[in-house]
């Protein structure tokens, strides 16, 4: 009966061990394209999690806090406080605990007549049938490139960006080292979270089944490590033990009991002491060494903040700044490596869509977006049912491309090429590109014929053999010049050619 606690239990475990049957099925089933590739991690994904939030409902069972499973479980064995008759003992309890329940669960299935219905895998079959439901902007080409346009203005408009273009900070964002720590302020500390929060989001998306907890569970227990040792890449000798750096202009005030004798020390050491200590270093040597003499009596915290810097940070008396905020933004720096490293391939593919696509004109952007249709349509799910009666391509959203953009580009236009193998394009523009390809510059090389401009718009073997012929006829090269290349040999052995020697016979030299 699914009242009780370990009807409950065995339920959760069968459903536990469907799930995982469910997950090797799917696993075993090879996708026919990206597209049902990342809807299959998707799925898996979903089951994964399915499986874990019934596991910890069986764990919160087994620990069994308010003692109900071991209740019930002595309620079985006739051992619990059910009101038997005086007398009973052994296997009567045990008897009338059984036929007890058992009037139980009849009561309950008249109750709830659907209850009888036994689940099957049949069940859980929709989990294999479901279409994620993911989301990508236009930028994204549904997870084949980083948007990072609002992370980019962010970047470029910031204290501590530079002007650069967008495809320049791409395959540079994660390089975090060059950024001075003198900059690397709260602005500073919420752009590396929007940097953080974009890719994380990202990875959800297209790589369901990476484990983001695990991974930077690692990152937190090595950092901290690190950290303390001050070997944190761009962080060195900054852990929290030891502290930054301090200057070797910083004063100790215990040195010092008048601000006459603080004068010695010279106008440039105090006015490195002062910004050390994140205090206004202007003014004359009387008014820096007054400044700084402050804090010989008054802890830095407590000092009138007329006398801090514009825009200074946190210091404590001795000059050292805070490291809570700097231990959280070398965190985050770590993850994003760690991140960029898991996406190095997408990085890649960003910078170079970023690269090529501000120098194509829009002929050529139209025919990119077609290759794509084309890819699609060979990728295409066979197993799935579209209603596509004109036999048209497949769009990048799986679905067949509007009529109209299928007669703007021709592609029911078919055209063979002889000089290709008798490989069929589809399309005027994928004919005229076939011209500059690998495939047509290969058979015009096994014909012994240079690919040129003249062959254009050829593709019978005969019609290029026959124009090549006509080309080296006009040109001279295969051509008998009898005047020239005809030779005639004197008396004493010399050799001239037709005319040399025709000229010379006239003149009676030879």
């Amino acid at each position: 009966m699914s009242s009780t606690l370990l009807e409950v239990t065995r339920g959760a475990h069968e459903d536990v061990e469907r799930l995982e049957r469910l997950v090797v099925r799917e696993m075993q089933r090879e996708p026919e394209n990206g597209r049902d590739r990342l809807f299959q991690s998707h799925r898996v994904r979903h089951m994964i999690d399915l499986i874990t939030a019934t596991t910890d409902k069986l764990v919160e069972i087994y620990e069994d806090k308010d003692n109900a499973r071991k209740d019930e479980i002595a309620a079985l064995g006739g051992q619990g406080e059910f009101p038997y008759k005086k007398g009973m003992h052994g296997e009567d309890k045990v008897l009338t605990a059984f036929f007890e329940r058992l009037k139980e669960i009849r009561e309950y299935h008249k109750k709830n007549p659907s209850a009888r219905v036994v689940d099957t895998d049949d069940a859980f079959e929709e989990l294999l049938k479901e279409e994620p439901a993911i989301e990508f902007s236009g930028e994204e080409a549904f997870g084949r490139y980083l948007d990072m346009h609002e992370l980019y203005n962010e970047f470029i408009n910031s204290k501590f960006g530079t002007p650069m273009e967008y495809s320049s900070y791409v395959g540079t964002f994660s390089e975090t080292d060059k950024i001075p720590p003198n900059l690397k302020s709260k602005q500073y500390k919420e752009y590396m979270e929007h940097v953080l929060e974009y890719l994380i989001s990202f990875l959800e998306r297209t790589q369901p089944l990476q484990d983001l907890v695990r991974i930077f569970a690692k990152i937190e227990s090595d950092f901290e490590e690190n950290w303390d040792k001050g070997a944190v890449p761009g962080w060195e000798n900054k852990g929290i033990e030891n502290g930054p750096s301090v200057p070797e202009s910083v004063i100790d005030l215990d040195y010092y009991s008048t601000v006459e004798e603080l004068l010695e020390v010279g106008p440039e050491k105090l006015k490195e002491a002062l910004a050390a200590r994140g205090l206004k270093s202007g003014g004359t040597a009387q008014q820096r060494a007054e400044r700084l003499f402050l804090l010989k009596h008054t802890p830095l915290e407590k000092l009138d903040k007329k006398h801090f810097a514009k825009g200074a940070r946190n210091f404590d008396q001795n000059g050292t700044e805070q490291n809570s905020n700097k231990k959280e933004i070398a965190l985050m720096e770590v993850k994003l490596r760690r991140l960029c490293e898991l996406l190095k391939e997408v990085i890649v593919q960003t910078k170079e869509n970023a690269e090529k696509k501000p120098t194509l004109t829009y002929e050529e952007m139209e025919a990119e977006r077609e290759e794509e249709v084309v890819q699609a349509d060979s990728e295409s799910d066979e197993e799935e049912k579209t209603y596509n009666p004109l036999n048209l391509p497949m769009g990048w959203d799986g679905k067949p491309i509007p009529y109209w953009l299928y007669k703007l580009h021709g592609l029911g236009q078919k055209f063979d090429c002889e000089i290709c193998g008798n490989y069929s394009y589809w399309g005027r523009r994928a004919f005229e590109r076939h011209f500059k390809e690998s495939r047509h510059q290969h058979g015009m090389r096994c014909l012994g014929i240079p690919n040129t401009k003249y062959f254009n718009e050829i593709t019978s073997i005969q019609e290029a053999r026959d124009l090549w012929e006509k080309i080296q006829e006009k040109q001279g090269i295969n051509k008998w010049r009898p005047d020239l290349e005809e030779e005639y040999e004197d008396r004493e052995g010399n050799i001239y050619n037709k005319k040399t020697f025709t000229d010379l016979q006239r003149q009676g030299l030879i």
